[in-house]
């Protein structure tokens, strides 16, 4: 996620601000420039103070508080590009269910920044009725009798909305012996499997995939029966990222992609901050990093990995120090990185199509390449 700065008055804002808490100016994020920006009336629409241009307009969301994300330029209605996704949502007369909803947009329109930060393709359900990809966000039955569960089912993710209220996120996370279990990493686990069908089966790279992460052919619903009645293997950490990991391939593939969006998102805020990390050599030797680069854009994943294991150590010391849960629980072995290599090697492959597919004839090559994962 990058650093957000007010055009009005360079006030440091977080992607969630609706306002300026130093100036007041109202705040809109511009998802074809990837940057959040202070709006002014003008006309109609809105004139937008990080390009000057007039003329645009809220998401329909924006109504209801769960969206400040702007539609494309001359676009009047409708849904922006994270919510035009978008299937069933809560029932909007119940105030709690309202608000869960809010906080699971947070999430899922993070998710969609490093989605459109990476010019991932995307289709809707309207775009291709048979695997576009859809959230529906789902309350329990108010008789207790069926608990919604999160999941993917060929595009069609389901969202829990009990796993919004912090309470009930927790104590499934202690039931499950999860070390780590937020609202952004259901999102980013569960989108994981759409463009596994998208980037892997679809794309013909099934047997590449196999060699990483297993035959994906044997039955899941055995393998996950097998998994919540047996546990994990013993030693799964010296192979994978997570205990659920272990359950299949399709759940490694997706619980790795869901890390790698993990790893990329929080460097590149760090990046965006300069973090240098530079202990004594006498005390700690050879746990250094500069993250002063964009890893959105880094074609080598040996430069993102050797930045993110000094820079996890150091974060969850300061963690420690407060009392608190590491920041990030999880070890990373060499199996686990040449997973999560493999995963970056699909984003930027399908990074440079896109750019590819975009390419004018009079376009110079230099530039073209500079475009690779850019805004």
């Amino acid at each position: 996620m990058k650093l957000f700065v007010c055009q009005a008055c360079k006030n440091i804002l977080y992607f969630e601000n609706r306002s300026c808490g130093r100036c007041g100016h109202q705040l809109a994020f511009m998802p074809e420039r990837q940057t959040l920006t202070a709006i002014e009336p003008a006309g109609e629409g809105f004139r937008t103070l990080a390009d000057g241009g007039e003329g645009r307009f809220f998401c329909a969301n924006a109504e209801h508080d769960v969206c400040n994300w702007l539609l494309e330029a001359g676009e009047t209605t409708g849904f922006c590009r994270a919510c035009r996704h978008n299937g069933t949502i809560p029932n909007l007369s119940d105030p709690a269910q309202l608000v869960s909803w809010r906080e699971l947009e947070v999430a899922k329109h993070r998710l969609f920044y490093s989605l459109i930060r990476w010019k991932l393709p995307l289709k809707t359900r309207l775009e291709d009725p048979q695997h576009g990809l859809i959230f529906n966000f789902l309350a329990d039955d108010p008789a207790g009798q069926q608990k919604v569960m999160t999941g993917h089912d060929n595009g069609l993710i389901t969202i829990a909305l009990a796993e919004a209220d912090d309470i009930e996120r927790e104590r499934r996370r202690l039931e499950m012996d999860e070390p780590y279990r937020t609202l952004l990493g259901h999102f980013r686990h569960e989108v994981g499997h759409y463009f596994w069908d998208v980037l892997v089966r679809d794309a013909g790279r099934l047997e590449q995939c196999r060699a990483v992460f297993g035959d994906d052919s044997q039955d899941y619903g055995e393998a996950l029966k097998r998994h919540y009645e047996q546990g994990a293997p013993a030693n799964w950490q010296d192979n994978f990222v997570s205990a659920y990991a272990t359950t299949h391939p399709w759940e490694d593939f997706a619980e790795t992609w869901a890390h790698y969006l993990h790893i990329v998102d929080t460097l590149e805020m760090a990046s965006e901050f300069g973090i240098e990390i530079d202990p004594p050599a006498d005390q700690i030797g050879g746990l250094t990093a500069r993250v002063t680069f964009d890893p959105y854009v880094a074609d080598d994943f040996d430069v993102i990995v050797n930045a993110w294991l000094p820079f996890t150590f150091a974060m969850n010391s300061v963690a420690r120090a407060m009392g608190a849960r590491d920041l990030y629980p999880f070890i990373l072995t060499p199996p686990v990185i040449e997973k999560l290599g493999f995963i970056h090697g699909l984003v930027r492959q399908s990074a440079q199509q896109t750019v590819a597919a975009r390419r004018t004839p009079d376009k110079p090559q230099a530039v073209q390449k500079e475009e690779v994962g850019a805004v």
